[in-house]
Formats: structure tokens, sequence, C-alpha cells
């Protein structure tokens, strides 16, 4: 329930892909308040906080279905833009906050305005935390913590001045003025990027007695990860033939000593304002961003001595190999997968 976001067509409706319900949204937006949402199929206003609504609706699927096996996906869209207005109680604590910044000294930044969306962000961020405690609190009551495997997580990070912008991916300056356009196919306003701020989600699991409370694992894992480990945790097998892009993490969730990789590929391609093809590899240490549509573009982090990625060192000469490495585990990945890109 909740965002959708895989397709507006009837044809890609979640109850054609597998959900027995659905009560949300399928485009990417919506308001924050008195949301139109499809309910029992059919599309009406729905008077509340769209995260206090969704909630309840979660809340009853999960009495409904306390007796049976049930999978329930929640998507809230906050703490996306946009965040007001909200409850006084998510809003209140933040509103005389001087919040501090990640750059303050980036050259041109809006420092008022990244402080101003800083307060309101955090107000959002408030509202999906007490919702998502409504639904923690409902699983103790009926008594199915303790059988019930918890995942928080997100679609993509956010920057809030971080690196000059705001957003995520498809981020925009918040400098005053922006850069001038050097690129036909980037928007003076825009900065596409693959910064950790943007690729980086937050992820907490819950399942008492079996995932130790405060266990902090440091391993770059994705969220295509998590279907080849839910399908582990709860004893089911894949289709067969089925092809899974995904790495199952279940044993090292449940403390088992586990090899792990530290490379970790993501892409990204714009197709609204901006236009890109963005691809990525990052290892501990490095970082290297191809662009293969602007390839002026193209980005090398020293994540080791530069973890804010400040500066992009591709064009120096020392870095020639890593580069050349990096790249080639990039193709290595387009190519498994038939990245239409490389046609």
């Amino acid at each position: 329930m909740g965002k959708w976001h895989l397709g507006v067509p009837d044809k890609f409706h979640p109850t054609k892909t597998g959900f027995d319900y659905f009560m949300g949204f399928r485009t990417g937006g919506n308001k924050v308040t008195n949301p139109t949402l499809e309910v029992e199929g059919t599309n009406k206003k729905v008077d509340g906080y769209t995260y206090d609504i969704l909630t309840d609706d979660a809340l009853k699927f999960i009495e409904r279905n306390q007796k049976k096996t049930f999978l329930l996906c929640l998507h809230y869209r906050a703490p996306h833009t946009a965040w007001l207005p909200q409850p006084e109680s998510d809003r209140k604590p933040f509103e005389n906050l001087d919040p501090q910044i990640p750059n303050p000294d980036y050259p041109n930044l809006d420092v008022a305005r990244v402080k101003r969306m800083t307060r309101e962000y955090l107000g959002s961020v408030k509202g999906v935390d007490r919702n998502v405690g409504r639904v923690l609190k409902l699983l103790d009551k009926l008594k199915l913590a303790d059988n019930t495997i918890v995942v928080f997580t997100s679609d993509h990070g956010y920057s809030m001045g971080h690196n000059g912008i705001w957003h995520k991916g498809n981020g925009h300056w918040v400098l005053k003025p922006p850069p001038a356009v050097t690129n036909k196919n980037i928007p003076r306003n825009q900065r596409p990027n693959m910064y950790d701020n943007s690729i980086f989600v937050p992820t907490a699991v819950r399942w008492p007695g079996h995932i130790a409370p405060g266990t902090v694992l440091e391993l770059p894992v994705s969220n295509l990860d998590w279907y080849p480990t839910l399908l582990k945790l709860a004893g089911v097998a894949s289709p067969k033939g089925e092809i899974i892009r995904g790495r199952d993490i279940s044993g090292t969730l449940l403390g088992e000593k586990t090899s792990w990789p530290d490379v970790c590929y993501g892409e990204y391609s714009t197709h609204h304002q901006s236009k890109t093809h963005m691809r990525m590899i990052r290892t501990t240490n490095w970082k290297l961003v191809r662009d293969f549509l602007n390839p002026e573009r193209d980005e090398l982090f020293d994540l080791k001595n530069d973890p804010a990625e400040s500066r992009n060192v591709i064009a120096e000469k020392k870095n020639a190999t890593v580069v050349k490495e990096l790249h080639g585990m990039i193709l290595a990945r387009m190519k498994k997968i038939k990245d239409p890109v490389l046609k």
C-alpha cells in the first residue's frame, strides 16, 4: 500500500504483479494532505495526512491477517518533497532549530534556504518515524513480532546542501546563482549525480530472537539483495530458472561469518529534463562514475581521503590505472545484464 510508481497503466497494477490487495497511488507523487488514493479499486479523496492514512490502512491489514502468513509492503512518499504541511507534533520540535549543514562554505550555497528545507525535512522524517512506530507497536500488541521480519529502507538517499545540491540523483543546485550551462543535456538548475548521499539508503531490520538488537553491519549491499534474502529467511525457493541479480545476506543478518565483496554497482539514466546514462562502481576506497551520454562528466573520487566526494580526481595521471580497472568492472557488469546503453 502507498506509493507504487512502477507503472500507471492497468497492466502494471499491483494486483496483476502478485499482490492480493492494494490501497494507495500508482503515480510517483501525491499531496501531503487530503490525497486522492485508490481505495477498493476506486480513486477517491481521503481526508488527513497521507502517511497517517496509509498507516491506518496498514494496521487494519495486519489485524485482518494476523492469523495468516502475510507480506505487507507499506510505501510512504515522505520524506520526499513536498514536506508541508505537517502535524504540529511532527513540525514543532524543529521549527526553531538552527541546523548544522554539511558544507556551509560551499561557493554560493544558499545557506538560509538549506536550513529552512532541513527543518521541514526533519519534520517529515519524524512523521515517518512516528508511523513506523505505530506498526511495530501493533505487531508487539498482537504478539506477532517474534515471527515477523520488518525491513525499513528506501529507494534513494537525499542531499541537503551536500556538494551544493538538494534532492537525489536528479538533484538540483541550491546555489545562487546556479552554475552556467555547459552541456545541452543538463539544464542550468540540475546536477545529476551518484554521490553517496544520493545512493546510500537507510536500512534497519527487526526480527526479535533472531537478529540481535543494536547489530551494525558495514557491508555494501543493495535493494536487489532483499529479494533472495527474504526468500531464504522465509524458507521459500525462488522460481526455477529465475535470474536473480541480488545476493542473499541472510547468513550475515543472523550473525554468521560470511565473506562479502566490497564492490557495489549502480546505474541511473535520466530522461526527464536532464539526459544522462550514469553507471557507477564503488569500492571501499574508490568510486568511478561514467556518464556514457556525457563523457565530460565522468568522475573519480578517492573515498579514503575524500569521503565527501568534493574533488574529482579522474584527470590525475597517477590514477590512470585505477580508472582503467574500475572502468573494466563497469563494462563487465553492463555486459552481464545486457545494458542497452552498450548497443
